[in-house]
């Protein structure tokens, strides 16, 4: 499988909803159309309420990763302006 290489990547580690989504929405509300923003975080609510706050707002969610006992990344493609 092709390695998808993310446009912009942010961490928010130790924050919890609602600034977890918040970070997440302005990031990506900041790129350009099909571009890929990588989201590395430690809040396992947050693994799967930006993935889906994220379809609910037109982005396509690549991946959702448990990368270890703590952290998950997620990889999101900005469908929308």
């Amino acid at each position: 499988m092709e390695e998808i290489v993310s446009d912009k990547k942010i961490d928010i580690k130790g924050l919890k909803c609602p600034y977890t989504f918040v970070k997440s929405k302005l990031a990506i509300e900041g790129m350009e159309k099909g571009q890929v923003l990588e989201i590395l975080l430690d809040y396992k609510e947050a693994s799967n309420s930006i993935p889906k706050s994220m379809e609910a707002h037109g982005h396509k969610v690549l991946k959702v990763e448990n990368i270890n006992d703590t952290d998950w990344v997620l990889l999101i493609k900005k469908e929308k302006d």
